[in-house]
């Protein structure tokens, strides 16, 4: 096939043509190589701790330094690619995180791994956008929705599968493979886009929002490295304070002058809408106890309960299934009632089960204290995740999807990135505790219980902000407004969009 470019406004594939199916498949790999890495890696973090003999700070920036620079850029990667190509800016991309996710599997000490990690993230929020606005791009109206379901589902699968992987590879040879496992899935990918996938773009995009990318990343990562280092150096210390200062000004200065550009990178308009903004405050709570709970888990089974890499891998593989299984029920549901219950109740299952966690430090039974914690954590996931993008999506203008799919994918992740950030010290996991099963067992009791209480709020918020509309969520001139989320990705439901 001769590469063409089409216009955004309308495809010409089919889902049932054989290019089309090339197209879903170097997309869904694409997206699955970066929704796994924001997973897989929590596995290892025990192991890369004690070879590289740091502390909690460390490894806290290796997992935070990855979602910094993927939340920070991934509004400038999608607008870079409406404006220069979405192809171009996807295998740009992919190209980026190949190379990065090298350089982490070869690191030799923490700093490269932490700098690695970050350039990981860069590559994710070039090619992350670009994924879904392949499909939107190229596809008839008709197939469109059924593209995106497909990607969507594979995508979930890969997001949720990432422990139980880290813990098998880890498990075959080295927690190098987790990073290095990436190179043949960028190779296939690359190959697959250059061969079938065609050139789109928005004919009508406007100019790109540096300033704005620039502000938002360097207050996001002055605040991260005030907060993740602030406990062992003291947040009275002039560096500590002047970064904290320069975090927050940079947060409120992208405020200001989005609120002023012509073509902002996040239009502020769309938190004018009381059911956008709440859902998006409920979001961000929920994402921040979920992304506190994931970074944690895997240390507390294999520091405290000694569970190897792969049994504290199966061991949350129940979440998995119960996704698989239940979301997009949840998702039909919500097109039929409305998305107010599911998102109240939702989180609050998951603080049940969250509550439930304090369990496992001092757990003899899997089957007795574990499995009924993860259980009730993954059907809390599967109630609210469909529910909460959907009601993103239908509180935004039609014209609007997209970026308001884009926002509520970034307050997730910087939800989950200040929440690595802040709890793990606040709970008393710093310097080398996380190695004392007694310590780390202490913290990790205090963390869950900061991690119930911010889901149990979320779901007091979405009951005081979100209102089921009269129209449903899932009509069919809908099935199109579809979308991945971030932390850990529901399937698509049968009918309407996540």
């Amino acid at each position: 096939m001769d590469i063409v470019t089409l216009e955004a406004t309308g495809g010409r594939l089919r889902y049932s043509s054989a290019v089309g199916r090339w197209v879903i498949v170097a997309t869904v790999l694409g997206s699955a190589v970066t929704t796994l890495d924001s997973t897989i890696v929590g596995i290892a973090l025990p192991t890369i701790g004690r070879e590289f003999k740091v502390g909690m700070a460390d490894l806290q920036w290796v997992s935070a330094g990855y979602m910094l620079t993927l939340s920070g850029l991934l509004l400038l990667g999608g607008a870079l690619g409406d404006r220069h190509g979405r192809r171009r800016v996807f295998l740009f991309g992919v190209i980026w995180f190949g190379i990065a996710s090298l350089l982490c599997g070869a690191a030799p000490d923490i700093l490269t791994m932490i700098l690695a990690r970050g350039l990981q993230g860069i590559g994710a929020a070039l090619l992350t956008p670009g994924s879904l606005a392949i499909l939107e791009a190229s596809f008839r109206s008709e197939d469109r929705g059924t593209a995106i379901g497909a990607w969507s589902g594979f995508a979930g699968v890969a997001s949720a599968v990432g422990p139980f992987l880290g813990g098998y590879l880890m498990a075959v040879g080295s927690w190098r493979l987790i990073f290095l496992v990436n190179v043949p899935v960028v190779l296939a990918v690359l190959l697959i886009t250059a061969r079938y996938v065609p050139e789109t773009r928005d004919p009508a995009a406007g100019p790109i929002d540096g300033t704005g990318a620039v502000l938002i990343t360097v207050g996001l990562t002055a605040l991260c490295y005030g907060l993740i280092e602030g406990p062992s150096v003291g947040f009275e210390h002039p560096a500590i304070a002047c970064l904290l200062l320069v975090g927050a000004g940079g947060i409120v200065l992208f405020v200001v002058v989005e609120s002023r550009m012509g073509h902002p990178l996040l239009p502020l308009g769309l938190f004018r809408s009381r059911q956008f903004a709440g859902a998006n405050l409920v979001t961000f709570v929920v994402y921040a106890a979920l992304g506190t709970t994931l970074f944690l888990l895997p240390m507390e089974l294999q520091q405290v309960a000694h569970y190897s890499p792969l049994e504290s891998g199966v061991a949350l593989l129940p979440v998995t299934f119960i996704m698989l299984i239940l979301s997009s029920r949840s998702g039909a549901l919500a097109s039929r009632i409305g998305p107010r219950l599911q998102m109240s109740v939702g989180p609050l299952v998951m603080a049940v089960g969250m509550l439930m966690l304090v369990r496992v430090g001092s757990s003899q039974s899997y089957f007795r204290d574990v499995l009924p914690a993860v259980l009730v954590f993954g059907l809390g996931l599967a109630i609210n995740v469909a529910p909460l993008t959907a009601a993103v999506l239908a509180a935004a203008p039609t014209q609007a999807a997209g970026v308001a799919s884009a926002a509520n994918n970034d307050v997730a992740r910087v939800g989950g990135l200040l929440s690595v950030a802040v709890l793990p010290s606040l709970a008393g996991i710093t310097g080398a505790s996380y190695l004392h099963p007694d310590q780390l067992d202490d913290g990790f009791r205090t963390a869950v219980l900061i991690a119930a209480a911010l889901c149990a709020s979320g779901g007091v918020l979405a009951a005081l902000t979100i209102r089921n509309r009269a129209r449903r969520l899932g009509a069919a001139g809908d099935r199109s407004r579809s979308s991945s989320h971030c932390a850990l990705d529901a399937p698509p439901p049968s009918v309407g969009p996540r």
